[in-house]
């Protein structure tokens, strides 16, 4: 997971907070990734896999970002049948990048 260090000056704190609340998730800060309109960006990449950005993340939304991160891990190419599997974050996805 990335986490956009540009946005972070509205919370400074978000990347830090992310790291321990997501514990076992390699989350990294990363500098602009252009969602300023709606930021807080974070990112969801991986080899061969669809790519998520997301803006609008709070710390609300830890529990959508750890379901996330395990149904991400766990499909083969990134996709899902349905959306709703990502919770609040399908209200908050900002482009679904292919692999």
């Amino acid at each position: 997971m990335y986490v956009c260090t540009s946005c972070t000056a509205q919370s400074p704190a978000l990347l830090a907070h992310m790291r321990a609340a997501l514990p076992g998730i390699t989350v990294e800060g990363i500098d602009c990734m252009s969602g300023c309109a709606r930021a807080q960006t974070v990112a969801f990449r991986a080899a061969g896999k669809v790519a998520y950005l997301f803006g609008e993340i709070t710390e609300d939304d830890v529990p959508d970002l750890r379901g996330f991160a395990s149904r991400y891990a766990a499909s083969p190419d990134g996709t899902f049948a349905d959306a709703r599997v990502l919770g609040g974050l399908r209200l908050k996805a900002l482009a679904r990048i292919p692999g």
